[in-house]
This record gives structure tokens, sequence and C-alpha cells, in this order.
């Protein structure tokens, strides 16, 4: 097979930072490449891959619009479209991650396009999803589906990461718990930095700090961050975060959202580190209630739940991790979809 796939341009694949979506896609594309697959990625400059580059932009669509816009086609998306028409005679399959915009065209394509929906909201054209509602998408989970139920889902297929990447250590070595992911009240950071304060633990939290809640954070996250007790270490690479994962009591995961996934439990999984989660979302997808962590439902069971992470197997962590969201897992998953409808087209 010869499969295109179709990155964001916001990030460099894989990010080097903070970049869910990015590191999916980086993920799936390695592994399709190991396992002999002839893949092209379209994605912005600075990406690096073994597959097959087509730069589409020369760095990143941040670095040039300064900051995310969800609520508008940027026009560089268009300049995606324009090298993979180029190019369609080549492939085989084509894999959508730019979300809706890309969907328009897939009925003028000879070649199927399968889109994986990476997003928790509902797209900003509501007009949009009756156009193309009949298209092949894949969700990441089952919650996912209820965003938007009226779509063409074929399958859900969880994200995969590298699980031999994250370091596993069998027994907690340290007193801290920890946060990471977007500063935003979905994600539940007020929550757990409260709770935090008032059971008198250690947190540490990593994660990006978007200008449109720089209010909120001032107000009700920040004053409780002294450098001491709790520490904000702003956005992280991988190597500081697979350390902070690893020697973690537990990943603190508030989550206040239908969250779509939630990579950051896989990854703390894949540590050996359990999971203190709010039961919304994707949340019992990925969590065994007393295996793999806690799902609360309030705020007094979350900080229980804390308090009583110890009794959790950090090695059941681990297990779970590399049997359900190993990176191979994932990408067999796609291969066999792939395969099915290109079976179809021929």
């Amino acid at each position: 097979m010869r499969i295109a796939q179709l990155a964001p341009l916001w990030k460099t694949v894989p990010p080097k930072q903070y970049g869910g979506t990015e590191l999916v896609v980086s993920n799936l594309t390695e592994e399709l490449v190991k396992q002999g697959i002839n893949v092209t990625l379209f994605a912005c400059g600075d990406s690096q891959t073994s597959a097959h580059l087509v730069k589409v932009i020369e760095k990143p669509m941040y670095d040039f619009v300064g900051r995310f816009s969800w609520n508008t086609i940027q026009p560089y998306e268009f300049l995606t479209y324009n090298e993979f028409f180029k190019r369609v005679s080549d492939f085989d399959i084509v894999h959508n991650h730019m979300g809706f915009h890309p969907t328009v065209f897939a009925q003028l394509l000879p070649i199927p396009m399968i889109t994986t929906l990476h997003s928790s909201t509902i797209p900003d054209f509501p007009h949009l999803i009756n156009s193309v509602k009949d298209n092949l998408y894949v969700s990441i989970s089952n919650a996912q589906r209820s965003i938007i139920p009226k779509l063409n889902y074929i399958r859900t297929i969880y994200h995969g990461i590298e699980t031999n990447k994250f370091h596993f250590k069998d027994k907690q070595d340290n007193e801290y718990l920890f946060f990471i992911g977007s500063l935003t009240p979905q994600k539940g950071i007020d929550i757990a930095v409260k709770a935090i304060h008032e059971l008198g633990e250690k947190l540490i939290i990593a994660g990006e700090i978007r200008k449109e809640y720089e209010d909120f954070l001032n107000e009700k996250v920040f004053p409780y961050v002294d450098g001491k007790q709790i520490k904000f270490v702003g956005e992280i690479a991988f190597k500081q975060k697979c350390e902070l994962y690893a020697h973690a009591k537990a990943l603190l995961f508030p989550i206040q959202w239908n969250e779509a996934f939630g990579l950051v439990m896989v990854e703390s999984l894949a540590s050996g580190t359990p999971v203190v989660a709010y039961k919304n979302g994707s949340v019992p997808e990925i969590i065994t209630n007393g295996q793999t962590g806690y799902i609360v439902e309030n705020y007094e069971d979350f900080k229980k739940a804390i308090k009583n992470i110890h009794a959790i197997s950090r090695k059941t962590c681990r297990e779970m991790a590399q049997q359900r969201f190993d990176v191979r897992v994932m990408t067999k998953n796609y291969i066999n979809l792939y395969k099915q409808f290109v079976s179809k087209k021929s």
C-alpha cells in the first residue's frame, strides 16, 4: 500500500513539546514505515520522519499566526490540499488528521479518504457536518462519537504510544503528584491545585498556557503555586516528561468535559503511574477503576482517591498500557482498516 498522511500544520511532527495529534501522527507514520509500508507525510517544515516528507510550509503555522485559531480555515491549510492533489495518483489511500475541512474533497478523489477525528469539540461550521457526514470517520474513543453522532463512523481505534520509551518504575519513589496538559478549566487544573493544597500533598504542573485563560489561571491556579508544595515547570520536552511520569505517585486528570481521548493517561500508565480521573469522556474506556487508577464523580472522592493511590499496582498499569495502547496495536488496527478500503477500491 501507498499511504498519504495529512498532518496538521500547527506544530512539527513529532511536536517538540506539547502536541497530542502531532505525536499520534508521528507514532503511526513511523510504525507503518517499520512494517515496510510506503508512507508520505504532508506536514510543516522541521518535521522529522523516516517516511517521505512533503514540507507544505517552511515552519509550523503557530509561528506564522502567533497563536492557535479554531474558528476559521487557515489559508495555509490549502497548501496541503494543493501538494496532495499534485501527487494523488501516487497513493492507494489517504489518511486525514486535519479535521473536517479536507473531507469536502473526499468525493472528488480517485482513492479512499479516511479521517481520524482528534477533536473533543463540535466543528466551527455546523453546516459542514451535513455535507460530509457520510464520509469515512475513525473515532478515537466510543465517547467521542456522542459529540457528533450523525457521522459515518467505521471504527474506533485508540491512540498508541511507544510504551518502551517510557521509563517504568515498579516502586513509587517520590512524594509528588503530576498534572500535564493545557492549563484550562476543561482540564480541571483548578480542581487539581485546590485538592493538593487541602491535602498537603506536593504537585508538579507541566503544560501550555493559552492567552485566553490567563485571567482564569491568575485567579484560580497560580495563587496556589509557591514553587515548593506546588510547582509549575511550563512546557517540557519528552525526556523530562518521562522522568516526571515515572517518579510521580499518580497522574491527576480531573477532566471536566467530554475529552475524546486523553493521551496523557496512556503515557502515565506506560510509566507504571496510576491515574486519578473524573468520570468524563473517554476516561472509563482507558482507566480500569481500582486496577490502573481511580475514576471519581465528585471533588471529595477525588481527594480520597489521591490518598489511596498506593493501593494500585504499578506493574498492572504498565502491562495494561502495553497490551492496549502500544503503537503496534494502533498501527495493526489501522493497517487492517486501510486494507479493507483499498480492496474495496480495487
